[in-house]
């Protein structure tokens, strides 16, 4: 019996191992390969419009301090990070903790909240550019409410950040309501009913319970709201072009320019490992902080 047992685990550690093998092999062709090669071009010259590939050590990482386009973009995609993830956090928590609720009417504005982050970023972006044509969309409400506001949104270096921020947080305010109602859902009813028997009201329930319980959950949305921010492209490609005055050029439109306008593969290289390496400084810090003990 004894041997018995040891060959069944046994063959289950092979059965194990031969339904692994494909994802594993996928993994390391698409993610493991790639990334060792990213590493590696940056370190190199390497340029896609011809030229000999030279070793160059570390002269493109310092390059990037001299890079005004790069810090300029860094510097953008930081703010835009801040704003748009804590907007979606307060603002998705908030609708979540209201939506939470099993009436056919909160059913149906779940499932309608839920659109505008099924909808392709591009067809989004492609809208809201209409919506903010200084002639056309929100100016044209502001006239007919009688208000004197002719705001040029994305053509005003003071307001085409916050409008693309205005963007993220509206199509990504769904799927960040989504995860926090599935966390709502394991909170146990019955602390909420002790804690009104104490006499707590709502803002005391959200802090005292709510919160703490759904804390794993906060941390994800963080984690992923702030990833999907530092790697945000298509609505700068397709509504300003990183202007006006490279104020809303971000990290991955300046990789995007220097990889296929200006056919510097090396230099984009390192742009993306620099990318990578904050993004992952930022997800562990936000793990220290937030899971830290009192």
């Amino acid at each position: 019996m004894r041997y018995k047992t040891g060959f069944l685990r046994k063959g289950d550690a092979w059965a194990a191992f031969w339904m692994l093998l494909p994802f594993m092999l996928f993994f390391f062709a698409f993610v493991i390969y790639p990334l060792l090669m990213n590493l590696y071009y940056s370190l190199t010259n390497y340029n896609f419009g011809g030229g000999t590939l030279r070793f160059i050590g570390l002269d493109n990482y310092g390059r990037l301090f001299r890079d005004r386009g790069f810090i300029t973009s860094l510097g953008n995609t930081v703010i835009y990070a801040f704003f748009s993830v804590t907007l979606l956090t307060i603002i998705g928590l908030l609708l979540a903790v209201a939506l939470n609720r099993g009436t056919r009417f909160f059913r149906t504005a779940r499932t309608v909240m839920i659109i505008p982050y099924a909808t392709s970023t591009v067809a989004v972006s492609l809208i809201w550019l209409l919506m903010l044509d200084p002639g056309l969309g929100i100016n044209k409400l502001f006239w007919a409410l009688g208000l004197n506001l002719r705001p040029t949104w994305l053509y005003d270096p003071n307001l085409a950040l916050p409008s693309l921020i205005g963007l993220s947080v509206w199509k990504h305010s769904g799927y960040t309501i989504l995860i926090f109602l599935a966390g709502l859902q394991t909170v146990p009813p019955e602390l909420y009913e002790a804690a009104t028997i104490d006499g707590a009201n709502a803002v005391r329930k959200l802090w005292n319970i709510t919160l703490p319980s759904i804390m794993p959950v906060t941390i994800f949305i963080l984690i992923t709201n702030c990833v999907e921010a530092f790697k945000t492209f298509d609505q700068v490609k397709i509504m300003t072009s990183g202007g006006p005055m490279l104020r809303t050029s971000t990290v991955v439109y300046q990789i995007y320019l220097r990889a296929f306008e200006d056919f510097q593969m090396g230099y984009a290289a390192t742009q993306s490992v620099t990318l990578l390496a904050i993004v992952l400084l930022i997800t562990l810090v936000n793990f220290k902080i937030i899971l830290q003990k009192p």
